[in-house]
């Protein structure tokens, strides 16, 4: 019997490649150990590795580029690649697939996709005006720069260049505000498994820190002087008097107090409900209602119990008063310009407080802190409303007894 020998294969050259012309069919022609070109019905020409899926059995082609913008050496190194991944038991299409997706997925993950992702999470955490805040900080100074780059191109060096010349602006809040951003979006995508590192870790210290500053407040002493001074204004609105005093009494923050809603008020059972939204901490607070701060609602009443805002803008009555009512007012109208900010007299009632003897943990309950203590915060579920109605009793009585 006559034994038929596979006939040798021969090899492709340059010369043999540009000689090719479109018989109007595909053409296959196989420059040996998987490497084929094809040309197409156009005239074409392109180069493909043919090879044995390694897990089926079955024939694949993976395309590997077009001639002569891949040459024939280099197609050749190319099938010497995809032969020793198949000896290695790799399937160099998947591999070779695979390696494109990983390169798509890196250019969509831009920072500002990326930050959106966070930002989601985020804004579910803060206050709304916190979350606009933090937010717009990222469009003004970072993304007109640095928005469109992908994570993995974002380093402490090209970072740092584009906050320094905040930093030299003196504005040192805000460069801590972005520092904070970019850690946790980069820590955001460490956790989902995208980025191995964040390369932006503890970025904050590479720059200066704004000094703590003291808020400014007045001793409880001091009280009935400025009292004295806020019901005798003459320059100073009733609206916004009983709104200084709205916040004296419940030792809300500004916010909070500017923000009241009727609907968050409960006569019957003498409680003020804060939404969590609206909150620092983003837990709702109750605050214990006393006969002085009932007797503000009624003066207030007729003003705006038709409205949604206790304590409505006087240029927009669908609003509330601006949360700067009350420090404009303080600061300009009394005179206390750096001596009592609004938020300072959260301070006098706290220092009032302690000094009488309370109990620091329901001082705290009334002034909406958080326990310092974690373990016992995280046991922790009652708000001690009950506990802290005599203490704001005292307070507002001893407010009363200053007027």
């Amino acid at each position: 019997m006559e034994l038929i020998m596979a006939r040798p294969v021969v090899r492709l050259t340059d010369k043999k490649i540009k000689s090719i012309t479109s018989t109007g069919k595909e053409q296959t022609l196989s420059d040996g150990g998987g490497l084929q070109l094809r040309v197409l019905p156009s005239g074409t020409k392109s180069w493909q590795f043919k090879f044995k899926n390694p897990v089926s059995g079955k024939f694949n082609r993976m395309p590997l580029g077009l001639y002569p913008a891949l040459s024939l050496a280099n197609a050749r190194i190319r099938a010497l690649e995809c032969q020793e991944q198949l000896v290695q038991g790799i399937n160099p299409k998947a591999q070779e697939q695979n390696k494109k997706q990983a390169e798509k997925q890196k250019a969509e993950n831009t920072l500002i996709v990326a930050a959106q992702h966070w930002f989601e999470i985020k804004k579910t955490k803060v206050t709304s005006a916190h979350a606009q805040r933090v937010w717009r900080t990222l469009e003004i100074y970072i993304f007109p720069k640095m928005g469109d780059l992908p994570l993995e191109a974002i380093n402490r060096r090209n970072t740092y260049d584009l906050i320094r010349p905040i930093e030299i602006d003196g504005k040192l809040s805000t460069v801590k505000r972005i520092c904070e951003s970019l850690g946790q979006i980069m820590d955001h995508y460490v956790n989902i498994v995208v980025l191995d590192v964040n390369r932006l870790a503890k970025i904050g210290n590479m720059f200066a820190k704004k000094k703590e500053q003291h808020m400014a407040t007045i001793k409880p002493e001091e009280l009935p002087d400025f009292l004295i001074a806020l019901n005798s204004s003459k320059t100073i609105q009733n609206q916004t008097k009983l709104l200084i005093l709205w916040q004296l009494h419940t030792i809300a923050r500004s916010k909070e107090a500017a923000r009241t809603r009727w609907a968050d008020i409960n006569i019957e059972e003498a409680v003020w409900v804060i939404p969590a939204k609206e909150m620092k901490r983003r837990r709702i607070h109750r605050v214990p209602l006393t006969p002085s701060t009932l007797a503000i609602l009624e003066q207030m009443k007729p003003l705006s119990g038709h409205h949604e805002y206790v304590f409505p803008n006087k240029r927009n009555i669908q609003s509330h008063a601006s949360t700067y009512t009350v420090n404009n007012a303080i600061k300009k109208s009394l005179g206390y310009k750096d001596k009592l900010m609004a938020h300072g007299m959260r301070s006098i009632a706290s220092t009032a407080l302690h000094e009488h003897g309370y109990d620091s943990l329901l001082i705290e309950a009334c002034l909406a802190h958080n326990d310092e203590n974690k373990t016992r915060a995280a046991y922790m579920r009652s708000d001690f409303l009950e506990q802290r109605r005599p203490i704001m009793n005292w307070w507002s009585e001893l407010i009363e007894s200053f007027s």
